[in-house]
């Protein structure tokens, strides 16, 4: 059972990227899966959910308006749109899956049941 990323890179303040994440091995049917981050330093955060069943997402404030999350066409990969980007959100992005979400979901990486290697999202000022 495994994530795959894809998507990272270098960017400029204000620009785009997509990441994507795909599973190997299992499928994302009922899952919830979520994006982290970690900047070298700091904690690992969480920056957006999307439950499998029904849709609803969830966002850290840091990125409300600013990221997306959604389900692919083939529903077995799921986005983070991220546009308007800034210096700040430099930090290696993983992919994550669980079956239940914590309240804390944001601040509780241990919770979660499966990850991708991760991939590095590069701003620049």
């Amino acid at each position: 059972v495994q994530l795959v990323e894809s998507g990272g890179g270098l960017v400029q303040a204000g620009g785009s990227l997509r990441l994507s994440c795909e599973p190997s091995g299992f499928t994302f049917t009922n899952y919830i899966i979520g994006w982290f981050r970690q900047a070298p330093g700091s904690e690992r955060e969480g920056v957006a959910c999307i439950r499998r069943d029904g849709g609803a997402t969830y966002y850290a404030n840091s990125v409300k308006d600013r990221f997306t999350i959604s389900d692919g066409n083939t529903k077995n990969t799921v986005y983070l749109q991220m546009d308007n980007l800034k210096p700040e959100d430099t930090a290696v992005y993983y992919c994550a899956a669980t079956y239940w979400l914590s309240p804390d979901w944001q601040t509780t990486p241990t919770l979660w049941d499966f990850w991708g290697q991760g991939t590095q999202v590069t701003v620049s000022s």
